[in-house]
């Protein structure tokens, strides 16, 4: 049994609690979050503390940070010095110094396994998808558009996510970069130009709540994406137009159910439809996602083999796409340069 502290024990480390205790590799033996007083035990054994220093004082083999954006970096470093398997949420951090100070942590312990948390990734629909393009048998990539957006940046337990210090960015940062990490792994390429309008003009947060980007790849792959804390009605959908057909994404199984029914529509072009093509659509209906993601971790760990999705090197590159629609709105690089 591989024994798991987590660090961060709100909405999203008790969801992965569920799924650590379902795995029969894994066992949580303790917790840290700060809305603890002192330290003590669940009626299950199970350990508590308020500070991830006391946390990591136990003896552990594998970390899962869960912690605000603001010391996901902190935390991580600290677990994989400690000797600690670690798997971060995304982001992972508040920017792209965050996780390169993380990645000189991580080459300083090659034996340790590091994974982020780039749950998307592992929902039937992506994966479906991303098979039917790496066959070929709809062509290459022509472009890609996508939406991600709510109804507002949600604070679970506490105001950090709305100040740019402690959050690094705000609904494109917090959401967005799930869709961001799509398009980079439908793509196969980097984004290299970017153009942008990034806005907090109805919120009026320290953040943005809705950011528009325009992506080409060095061979010309075009992405739209729109990330938006002002979408009143939940939604998830991605389109990807390709040369022999094309593949659209849309709602995501997630905790609330609010995005809708998760499905997949397959469209394959030939020269005689007059534009009305024939088309698939597939609906999901179980959510293993979480599941898969854990196994995929204890996998690499107990098999000593690389992390195959959310690398450090993935989410390195995402928070550069991240960071570069922001700094592609000059107004918006100013005032992020200033309150970081």
């Amino acid at each position: 049994m591989l024994r798991v502290g987590i660090a961060g024990y709100g909405v999203v480390g008790k969801r992965r609690r569920e799924f650590i205790d379902a795995h029969p590799a894994l066992q949580a033996v303790a917790v840290c979050d700060q809305k603890f007083h002192d330290a003590g035990r669940f009626g299950d054994g199970t350990r508590y503390f308020r500070h991830y220093r006391d946390l990591l004082e136990t003896e552990l083999d594998v970390l899962f940070v869960c912690l605000p954006n603001y010391l996901a970096a902190e935390v991580t470093m600290s677990g994989l010095e400690r000797g600690l398997h670690v798997f971060c949420e995304k982001p992972p951090g508040r920017t792209v110094a965050d996780i390169d100070r993380v990645i000189e942590a991580e080459s300083a312990n090659p034996e340790l396994k590091l994974k982020y948390g780039f749950n998307h990734r592992y929902h039937d629909n992506v994966r479906e998808a991303l098979r039917l393009i790496k066959t070929g048998e709809l062509g290459h990539v022509i472009n890609l558009r996508g939406v991600y957006g709510k109804s507002a940046i949600v604070s679970f337990e506490s105001d950090w996510r709305t100040e740019r210090r402690w959050a690094g960015g705000g609904i494109l940062l917090d959401q967005g970069i799930h869709m961001v990490d799509l398009m980079r792994l439908f793509a196969d390429e980097e984004f290299v130009d970017v153009k942008s309008f990034v806005s907090n003009r109805f919120w009026n947060h320290d953040v943005e709540d809705n950011a528009y980007a325009l992506m080409r790849t060095g061979s010309g792959i075009v992405a739209m994406l729109h990330s938006t804390a002002t979408q009143w009605r939940h939604r998830f959908q991605l389109e990807v137009a390709l040369s022999e057909g094309a593949l659209i994404l849309s709602g995501i199984l997630s905790g609330s159910k609010s995005y809708g029914q998760e499905t997949l529509t397959v469209i394959r072009r030939s020269d005689s439809d007059h534009g009305v093509p024939a088309e698939l659509t597939t609906s999901y209906i179980e959510d293993n996602s979480w599941r898969n993601e854990i196994a995929e971790f204890v996998e690499a760990i107990e098999n000593d083999h690389a992390v195959e999705n959310g690398t450090a090197a993935h989410a390195r590159e995402t928070m550069r796409t991240v960071y570069s629609i922001y700094c592609a709105d000059p107004d918006w690089r100013e005032a992020w340069e200033l309150s970081i």
